[in-house]
Order: structure tokens, then C-alpha cells, then sequence
């Protein structure tokens, strides 16, 4: 707690639907506003997905990227731009012959899910360890894919932000590391409370943390009604935090957060009434090895 905390919001998600709230930003650039909102209300970085317009459906679509990054760049070229490669990993087994992809499958090439970020070179992009059951769908990151996006990210010059839904991930990260696959020491973001995956506990996360070398930078975050919880944990821990539609749709019990900026709003507060603070766009920049805000891209 001797340094600032950095806080990233995720906007908008992949399974958070429009229907269960009206704030969700959908089109470019309602997702560009909420990231511009969210960093005025004191996030660091922005963590992005897009959507399809017409349908509100998840979409990895490079022209819905470009669009959102395009307009960060020129209004707030400061602000940690992180885009997912977490889409295209999920394998649905058929009823009649499980090795025969069902509906629902997003299966493609490694090289394919980080084509957005070879084309934008973004500051961050996730990269998911896990494979794990997610409902009655599995989602899938061998190591071997996980290596190939690895390479892709790295000739990019983008870092990877090594997101952890379990233990095994970790161990994974630390092959992974030791193979020269992943720079090292790694920045990781452990999520918590997807359903089979780590609970969110407090022994959860302080086991993740345990499990990653200690110079490792990380945050950690709880989806749903731990949200909050999670984030102060995290802080206490002494990582960085993470919230955003993407992650909680509700401000307090049975209360819509009307944008994403009122999540940032609300963890601002936290943070600062446990005795810490947030840090700039350019003090995570520095801790995190990035790019200047002003790179030629």
C-alpha cells in the first residue's frame, strides 16, 4: 500500500446482455464514451470489448476495435488501452457425438483471435490461461494456442495481461515464463467467482498471489455481488483493482449502476477510505513497462 493503486474498468464485457440493464454500452462509441467517462472518474486503464450494433451480441469484428481505440487515441491518448482476446476459445460438444462442435462453439485459429491486435497494437490485451467448464460449455487455451497468441502479442509489441480463472492457470503462466513463451516476472489479473472456476474467498486470492513471483504485478477481481468486496480485498493484498459493467451491473444491492463511471466513482471512494489512492494513466504506464502515450501507431 506504499505505492498508488491502479484501477481499470471493464465497460462492457462478453456476457453481460443489454437486456438485463439499459446502461450497457453496445455501439463504438458509446464504448469509447464510457471509457473517456470512466478515466475522467479515475481509471487508469480500460479493459474493451465490442458488440455488434445492430444486435448487442459479442463481436471481434477489427472495425468495431479500430473505431473505439481511434477515439481514445485522439481524446485521451494517455488512458491504458486494453483489448480482450478472450473471444474464440469456446467448444460446445454435440448431443450425439461429443468431438462435433454444437452451436454456440466460437473455436478459431490462435493467430485469428489476436488478428485486432496485430492491426491496432493496443497498450494491453488479456491473454486467458484457462481451460475450464463454463456452464454446460467448455472454453479451451491449450498451451500450445496459448503460445502461438503469445507470439503474435509479443511481435506486436503489446503486453500480455495473463488473466486467471484458477490455480492451474498460475502454474501454467510460470511454464509458460520459464520456456521464454511470456516475459516474466508477468502481469496477471486473477478473476474470481465465475462459476467453476476460484471462488471468490480471501484465501482464494491470497493463494493466486502466493503462486506468482513476488515482483509480479497483479490485480484481482470478483464477478457479480462480491464485486466490490473483491476489490477491497485486492487493494488490501496490495494489488490493483478492477471493475466495470463488464464484471457487476449493480452500484448497491438491488441498484442499477447507471454507467460505468459510477462504478469507478464508488471504487475510487473505497480505496481512498481504506488510505490509499488511484493511480494516473501515466504512473501505471511506468510501473507496467508500457509504451509513451504518444507511440506512432
Amino acid at each position: 500500500m506504499d505505492q498508488s493503486t491502479i484501477l481499470t474498468c471493464a465497460v462492457t464485457g462478453n456476457l453481460t446482455k443489454p437486456e438485463q440493464t439499459p446502461h450497457l454500452p453496445i455501439s463504438p462509441p458509446q464504448i469509447a464514451e464510457a471509457c473517456l467517462e470512466a478515466a475522467e472518474a479515475g481509471a487508469a486503464a480500460v479493459h474493451i470489448h465490442v458488440r455488434d450494433p445492430r444486435t448487442g451480441a459479442p463481436s471481434m469484428d477489427v472495425d468495431l476495435y479500430g473505431q473505439v481505440v481511434e477515439t481514445l487515441r485522439r481524446h485521451r491518448p494517455e488512458l491504458i488501452v486494453n483489448l480482450t482476446t478472450g473471444p474464440g476459445g469456446r467448444f460446445v460438444p454435440s448431443d450425439e457425438d461429443p468431438r462435433v462442435a454444437a452451436a454456440g462453439t466460437s473455436l478459431l485459429a490462435p493467430e485469428l483471435r489476436v488478428a485486432h491486435i496485430a492491426a491496432l497494437q493496443p497498450d494491453i490485451c488479456s491473454l486467458d490461461l484457462n481451460t475450464m467448464n463454463s456452464g454446460d460449455q467448455v472454453v479451451m487455451n491449450t498451451p500450445n494456442n496459448v503460445r502461438r497468441m503469445a507470439r503474435v502479442i509479443r511481435e506486436a509489441g503489446v503486453v500480455p495481461e495473463l488473466e486467471c480463472f484458477d490455480t492451474g492457470d498460475l502454474v501454467l503462466a510460470q511454464a509458460l515464463i520459464a520456456d521464454g513463451s511470456l516475459q516474466g516476472p508477468g502481469l496477471y489479473t486473477f478473476v474470481l467467482g465465475v462459476r467453476y472456476a476460484m471462488p471468490y474467498q480471501p484465501a482464494a486470492m491470497a493463494l493466486a498471489r502466493s503462486l506468482i513471483a513476488p515482483d509480479a504485478s497483479w490485480s484481482a477481481f470478483a464477478v457479480g455481488r462480491h464485486a466490490f468486496q473483491a476489490l477491497a480485498q485486492s487493494f488490501l493484498l496490495g494489488g490493483n483493482v478492477r471493475i466495470g459493467l463488464e464484471d457487476t451491473i449493480y452500484l448497491d444491492k438491488g441498484r442499477l449502476a447507471r454507467s460505468n463511471a459510477e462504478l469507478v466513482t464508488k471504487a475510487r471512494r473505497i480505496v481512498e477510505d481504506l488510505g490509499g489512492q488511484l493511480a494516473s494513466s501515466q504512473e501505471a504506464r511506468q510501473r507496467w513497462g508500457l509504451r509513451p502515450s504518444n507511440h506512432p501507431v
